[in-house]
């Protein structure tokens, strides 16, 4: 098997030799909130619901602190703590969250699982009526270029690999990515390294001449654990102060895809 080409990345702050770039899914390549906002807000409309009909109720003020979610004067969903559950945990941390509110209120374990679950597929049904799943600004220019130099990617996310796949699909860029792990094919997820080492391993690459994509630190650190070559937060509107803080182990910070583009190197 030969060595991989290797191609220069290049970013605001200098340009890494690699030899593929594994990215996560929500955040850094389709908009966080527009998918997950939505959910979220018709699980917790439904939890909520369910459990007042059963004589029980999360006070309001509660709410924002389950998942990390920041709401309007409405109850609708404007924003994230990316560093929190909803952003970086698996999909049964956020059903475990939801379980021990219902065990806290006095359902039985059984009860406030079996709950959790209906309102899981209530969310999950007006996620694939709606599809609401939209593309990061510069991702599909940047894509196309990392294609057109025949760079290996593959995408490492803490969402399932079945719906990451489904997610792929409704952004019509699945053919990009020669491989999509999922949390559920590792035994840890991040930020430990397992995921970016499979991936890595399915590309047929060294990590170390790996870059790694993400919008969290939890991303970063996984990198860091892997052994990557460079760990590179797209932070959006997050890119100054706020992006320094809420990402302290990336090793470059971008506003948006724009400030990536790649290049052959000389043999």
């Amino acid at each position: 098997m030969g060595q991989p080409l290797m191609t220069e990345l290049i970013t605001p702050q200098g340009s890494r030799s690699i030899s593929a770039i594994l990215f996560d899914k929500d955040g850094t390549l389709l908009q966080f909130v527009s998918l997950w906002g939505s959910w979220s807000e018709c699980f917790l409309k439904h939890f909520t619901r369910r459990l007042e009909e059963r004589g029980l109720t999360v006070p309001a003020k509660r709410i924002p602190g389950l998942w990390g979610t920041q709401h309007d004067a409405e109850g609708h969903i404007t924003e994230v703590d990316r560093n929190g559950p909803l952003a970086m945990g698996t999909m049964d941390d956020l059903y475990a969250i939801l379980s021990w509110q219902g065990y806290s209120l006095g359902l039985s374990w059984a009860e406030s699982m079996e709950l959790v679950h209906r309102c899981r597929l209530e969310a999950d049904a007006l996620l694939d009526q709606s599809k609401p799943a939209l593309p990061l600004p510069g991702l599909q220019r940047f894509l196309d270029e990392l294609a057109g130099r025949g760079l290996p990617l593959a995408v490492v996310t803490a969402d399932e690999t079945a719906a990451a796949e489904k997610h792929l699909d409704w952004l019509g860029i699945r053919q990009y990515f020669a491989a999509v792990v999922g949390t559920d094919q590792v035994e840890r997820g991040k930020p430990f390294a397992d995921m970016a080492l499979l991936a890595c391993q399915r590309l047929g690459v060294a990590p170390s001449s790996t870059a790694v994509i993400g919008d969290t630190n939890g991303d970063m650190r996984m990198a860091k654990a892997a052994g990557a070559a460079v760990a590179i937060a797209i932070a959006g509107t997050r890119s100054g102060s706020s992006g320094q803080r809420d990402l302290p182990d990336a090793d470059i910070i971008i506003e948006s895809y724009a400030e990536l583009h790649v290049r052959g190197m000389d043999r």
